[in-house]
């Protein structure tokens, strides 16, 4: 989908193309309860997509077990791809991540990652779609 059809998109459109789930997490900031999501405990190889658009987001190189319950990674595959946005919601200051080419909440960004980065984009199953490798 080109950036302009991606903003065209009305809201029946999305909950159309998405499931209940997908559309509650991508397009309404939702959280899937820690240890349930699809992909959480995946050590499947392959790139991680948004379930939204299919942009390359996270490979699984870069995922780890982080004991949070949801998909870890310590970088994206682009930074082009992530947009970071202060999130002052739940009585607490966090960085959400959201997909930058359709907007689709992803998950947060913590400073308590491995190294290289030591960060930890903890994400949520929902908002993703594993492509393998294998």
């Amino acid at each position: 989908m080109t950036e302009q059809k991606l903003n065209s998109i009305t809201d029946d459109e999305w909950r159309e193309k998405l499931t209940p789930e997908q559309y509650a997490v991508c397009r309404c900031g939702g959280t899937e309860p820690a240890f349930t999501g699809k992909y959480w405990n995946t050590k499947t190889a392959g790139v991680y997509n948004c379930a939204g658009c299919g942009a390359d987001l996270f490979t699984s190189e870069t995922k780890y077990d982080s004991g949070s319950g949801w998909p870890s990674f310590w970088a994206p595959l682009s930074p082009e791809n992530i947009k970071e946005t202060v999130d002052r919601s739940m009585g607490m200051v966090r960085t959400e991540i959201t997909c930058s080419k359709c907007d689709s909440h992803l998950g947060h960004v913590f400073p308590d990652g491995p190294q290289p980065t030591g960060l930890r984009y903890c994400l949520n199953s929902a908002s993703l779609d594993l492509k393998t490798t294998d």
